[in-house]
């Protein structure tokens, strides 16, 4: 009888790689997407049960992903093996997205910065800050991370962007960081480390262009935001926005 169930669970398995290797995961639910990734941490075995239950404790495919991993083990089926898998699918895409978006890339608007910049901060559960350098002709030098933070704030070191900016030789930068609780909203204290920064880089030849805040997919600009005098933000919509 267990040869027969495990023959069956064999068969499932090979269907579903099969499913996925002709057709993607168009149309699948999160869980199933769930338990094919889950194949590769229990080699043996029904993960189906163990793929619902992730769903209903965290309640989507991207609150698994983004849980943290102590709270996973709490599930019952979850071990270290599938804690690592599911952890490294955020990071590994972060990865693969800023490789994507290497130096030589050119940038001309704060919708294109954050384009380059969102992979930095996928499943970040502090507040990192990060500043974009680009050249003279406004081509992409590098990201360098300038701290990280509790999962309430990140000081911004402004002796560190500035060393960052000029060991890229930089003529313009953007500022990023991330709110991990709330809004996208940029706080009076962001509104006075934009100041800060902008007027510390100029004598050094560096133009800081904007200062992007960014929460769960909302990214917000604080020269827009300033400009527009609105109170709730000036949301952009930028390439590849998820």
């Amino acid at each position: 009888m267990a040869e027969k169930k495990k023959a069956i669970h064999t068969g499932h398995r090979q269907r579903m790689k099969e499913e996925f290797r002709t057709r993607g995961t168009e149309g699948w639910p999160d869980h199933k997407i769930l338990e094919l990734l889950l194949f590769y941490a229990i080699p043996q075995g029904d993960v189906n049960p163990l793929a619902h239950e992730l769903i209903d404790h965290f309640g989507s495919l991207d609150g698994v992903l983004d849980a943290l991993p102590e709270e996973l083990m709490k599930v019952k089926g979850m071990g270290e093996h599938s804690v690592v898998l599911l952890k490294l699918i955020p990071a590994v895409t972060g990865r693969y997205l800023e490789g994507r978006t290497g130096p030589g890339t050119i940038i001309h608007t704060a919708a294109e910065a954050g384009h380059v910049l969102a992979p930095y901060f996928y499943g970040a559960r502090n507040e990192m800050v990060y500043v974009l350098c680009l050249d003279a002709k406004e081509k992409l030098l590098g990201v360098k991370k300038i701290s990280e933070g509790n999962n309430t704030n990140s000081d911004v070191t402004i002796r560190r962007v500035a060393e960052e900016c000029l060991a890229l030789r930089a003529s313009f930068c953007y500022l990023a960081h991330n709110h991990v609780s709330g809004l996208a909203l940029p706080s009076p204290e962001d509104m006075n480390t934009t100041n800060v920064v902008r007027t510390a880089l100029a004598p050094l030849g560096v133009r800081l262009v904007d200062h992007l805040v960014f929460e769960d997919g909302d990214l917000v600009s604080v020269r827009e935001t300033a400009a527009s005098g609105r109170k709730e933000g000036f949301r952009l919509i930028y390439p590849g926005q998820w």
